[in-house]
């Protein structure tokens, strides 16, 4: 494959910062994931009711850190193999500013626009 519009290496030092900064926050999300307390008792219905949205949205919110985290493993092994900035479907090379704005894209524009006909 031809690099030389982009660089790998800038590229993989990119990665490989964002993987260490979505594990250093995933262990945060962890408290608010927690099954929420049922006791009325303890807690009021509404705190109650507020506990579950926040626990609801602590949940996707992990939910989408793990996609993230193995897009980016997916982008890192890309590398390895050297077939990173190759369209998945149609093998032809993804414009370097598209990989500079999110380099763990798999496909091409062209491909990527026919996926949301």
């Amino acid at each position: 494959m031809n690099h030389t519009a982009i660089d790998i290496e800038s590229i993989r030092e990119k990665l490989v910062t964002l993987r260490d900064e979505i594990s250093k926050i995933e262990g945060t999300g962890d408290d608010a994931a927690q099954t929420v307390e049922l006791d009325q008792t303890k807690i009021g219905r509404v705190s109650r009711m507020d506990a579950l949205q926040s626990q609801a949205m602590a949940k996707e919110s992990q939910q989408r850190r793990q996609l993230r985290k193995q897009r980016i493993e997916t982008a890192l092994q890309r590398i390895e193999k050297d077939v990173f900035g190759l369209c998945v479907r149609c093998e032809e090379e993804i414009h370097p500013k598209r990989l500079a704005f999110d380099p763990t894209v798999l496909l091409c524009i062209t491909c990527a626009n026919q996926n949301e006909t």
